[in-house]
């Protein structure tokens, strides 16, 4: 994922992230059918083991479902080793990660990924680099993880994210996001086994235009720019405290995913890669399905904010001038949570966070 001047960039650990992103697992859910696809068109026997590498795990609780799904479906066809890898940057909460995995997290006992023959191991490094050998991976899979670029190509004075960027900053935004997207799978197809496969579920825009938080109601993007933007407004934090909460993030179009493979003589064609498999889907917000049903509005509020803070409070906090002290910096962020929460609370109609994904399926040929 992206390098900022504001700190690390991460999810909160110690199992809040997984706990508090239902909607994640359930797109990861939804890729289930799409991994047990890929693993049937492989050819299994083979004397190394069975390499699965997960690409932006955070602590790996939403992911668990879906590994037990296709460690199920290898198993069921031969009985090689099976080495699981987690990845993510370096400073995210890998002890977690293995507490999970180990069925010791405080409140999750019993959901592990242990079985006899079954290797896990994690890695501290981006997926902008190779994070296993040449050939030595055979199922590749990420979720809602890609759309972090590697740098940040510009900052935004009135906006937070890409999507409210405009003229050469957006086109600064897409560049990036090419570049990286090439970069990420030319490191892919170096790892990659021949017959391999990744299945990649990607934030993007769709062919309706519609984006993660918006899918014709309020804008989460937009509500997280008016609130930071009030901040300034109130003298809290400063103009360039606005600009350096620009997120470093990119939101493709399906045309974008597939230009690499769609042209038979670009870098990612040649060194083998090709798309089995591409398409969009919605997935809606589970906190707004449960405002829906009829949960009161405050409760709503205090379900839905938690899981936009789990990924995006290390961006607003790496923000602030380090300058300021510790306290005082946890006090402009708890402000500026509550401030959206209490908005959720007092209007909770379009409120939500709807994902909108990329589905994708890609095989190594050669």
């Amino acid at each position: 994922m992206a390098a900022t001047d504001n700190g690390p960039i991460k999810m909160r650990g110690a199992g809040y992230y997984s706990e508090h992103t239902q909607g994640a697992k359930l797109v990861i859910d939804a890729a289930i059918p799409l991994v047990l696809a890929a693993v049937e068109k492989m050819d299994l026997f083979a004397a190394s083991p069975f390499a699965i590498v997960d690409y932006g795990a955070a602590d790996g609780g939403t992911s668990l479902a879906l590994h037990h799904a296709l460690i199920a479906a290898v198993r069921a066809r031969t009985d090689r080793a099976i080495t699981v890898t987690h990845t993510d940057l370096p400073h995210n909460d890998f002890s977690a990660l293995f507490r999970l995995l180990h069925g010791l997290l405080p409140g999750k006992p019993g959901l592990g990924l242990e079985a006899p023959n079954l290797f896990s191991f994690a890695s501290g490094t981006s997926f902008f680099r190779r994070i296993v050998p040449d050939g030595a991976l055979n199922l590749g899979f990420s979720a809602t993880a890609m759309h972090w670029l590697s740098k940040l190509p510009a900052t935004l004075a009135d906006h937070v994210h890409a999507v409210g960027a405009k003229g050469a900053a957006r086109a600064a935004f897409a560049a990036q996001a090419a570049a990286d997207w090439e970069t990420i799978l030319l490191a892919r197809a170096r790892e990659l086994a021949p017959g391999g496969r990744l299945v990649l579920a990607n934030f993007c825009t769709d062919e309706n235009g519609f984006y993660l938080g918006w899918t014709g109601a309020r804008n989460m993007h937009a509500t997280f720019a008016e609130h930071w933007l009030a901040l300034r407004e109130a003298g809290a934090i400063t103009d360039d405290e606005v600009r350096r909460a620009t997120f470093p993030q990119f939101y493709r179009s399906v045309a974008e995913f597939r230009a690499p493979f769609d042209d038979p003589e670009s870098a990612v064609s040649r060194a083998g890669l090709r798309l089995e498999d591409c398409f969009t889907r919605v997935t809606k917000c589970p906190y707004a399905a449960a405002y829906a049903a009829g949960q009161p509005p405050s409760a709503f509020a205090r379900a839905y904010v938690p899981t936009l803070r789990s990924w995006s409070e290390s961006m607003f906090f790496g923000a602030l001038d380090p300058a300021r002290p510790e306290d005082e910096r946890r006090a402009i962020i708890d402000r500026f949570y509550d401030a959206y929460e209490a908005d959720v609370a007092a209007a909770p109609e379009g409120h939500g966070m709807d994902y909108v994904h990329c589905f994708l399926t890609v095989a190594k040929t050669v």
